[in-house]
């Protein structure tokens, strides 16, 4: 078991709630997956992937969370903390939003979310990785004080790993 604090489950913003995964998100995730334009995934897969997600949870003490707005009380996405390509001690940071929620400020006020509940874990540092064609993506981070480490090829294209120090 992790030597850190559990990452909080449930994370509000003055416009955002950020909470544990439930089954009934399988049909709008699915829908955000679509987005990706590689077809939509089986529903059955999603809600296996959901119960992953929570045991994972259970398991390392961070999570991924379904981002609703708070007036509306849509999904508009996910946001959280991942292993992804780093590791436990300094996981990744993430998020997907639907492409009718872009542009708006969301991603970057749960991202901050996110961020606040990673510092109160005790971790030191937090990583991202992003397409370097993925402007807006690249703008939230900068946002939030992450720094470009290096860059590396992958099979999709060229990758921007950044860093981001929670300490002072």
């Amino acid at each position: 078991m992790s030597t850190y604090e559990a990452m909080a489950s449930h994370l509000e913003t003055e416009r955002l709630i950020l909470r544990p995964w439930a089954e009934s998100d399988a049909a709008e995730f699915c829908a955000l997956l679509s987005e990706r334009g590689k077809g939509t995934p089986p529903v059955e897969r999603i809600r296996t992937s959901i119960a992953e997600f929570l045991a994972a949870t259970e398991t390392t003490g961070i999570a991924l969370l379904p981002i609703q707005r708070r007036d509306e009380g849509d999904f508009i996405g996910y946001c959280g903390l991942i292993i992804g390509r780093s590791t436990l001690e300094e996981p990744e940071i993430a998020y997907e939003l639907f492409r009718h929620a872009h542009g708006r400020g969301y991603a970057t006020e749960a991202a901050r979310a996110v961020l606040e509940a990673a510092v109160a874990t005790g971790r030191e540092r937090l990583w991202s990785t992003v397409g370097t064609w993925n402007t807006p993506s690249l703008r939230v981070l900068e946002k939030l004080g992450f720094e470009r480490d290096r860059v590396s090829m992958e099979d999709n294209g060229e990758v921007a790993w950044l860093t981001r120090s929670l300490t002072c």
